[in-house]
């Protein structure tokens, strides 16, 4: 599994994980919340602004918002012809910003420090809650998606190779199943450490 983690010096990856961490959620809430294309657009413009401070290499950005847009192609029609164009653009730029700024989180913070993170924020809570096993669910979470975009993206090819650009199924059926696949190995993987004790 590859990790999203771009190495660098910048202002954002010198930052504590918790003011990244909090920056992020909050400006994730008022991108679901605030519902006028002037906000949005400052947040767009917000995140790419991060994004050029951080000296992310732009394909390796690129590679993280790209495959939203599959979705965005069969979303924004149907948003268009139910609720309007407005609505439906809204919806779009709604999308990729929340997922370029959650791109630039991980493209500037290792998962160990978000591990590290993640306890100090749930000490409080260690009566109730396991910290490290929901710091290995993050953890998880986080690697397993560029191998998800990896199988989507060799199933896309695979499925032109054979012609059958148009068919939905040739699309669902290889990546749902690969991922199944992929996910009872990682458990039995997960097993096989104890993580199930």
């Amino acid at each position: 599994m590859i990790g999203l983690y771009s190495p660098g010096t910048s202002v954002i990856h010198r930052l504590p994980v918790i003011v990244k961490l909090v920056g992020l959620s909050g400006l994730l809430i008022l991108i679901g919340v605030v519902d006028t294309p002037w906000f949005l657009f400052g947040a767009a413009v917000l995140v790419v602004v991060g994004i050029l401070v951080a000296r992310v290499p732009l394909p390796t950005a690129l590679r993280q918002i790209l495959p939203v847009l599959w979705i965005l192609v069969l979303a924004v029609p149907l948003q268009i012809i139910f609720t309007g164009w407005l609505p439906a653009l809204m919806m779009g730029g709604k999308l990729v910003t929340s997922v370029a700024c959650a791109a630039l989180f991980t493209m500037t913070t290792q998962v160990s420090a978000l591990l590290d993170a993640t306890r100090t924020l749930l000490w409080p809570l260690r009566r109730w809650v396991n910290a490290d096993r929901i710091g290995l669910l993050l953890a998880l979470t986080i690697r397993c998606i560029p191998v998800i975009a990896d199988i989507v993206r060799d199933v896309l090819e695979a499925r032109r190779a054979r012609g059958a650009e148009r068919s939905v199924r040739a699309l669902v059926v290889p990546v749902v199943i690969r991922s199944l696949q992929t996910a009872e190995e990682l458990g039995e993987a997960l097993i096989a450490r104890g993580a199930d004790d």
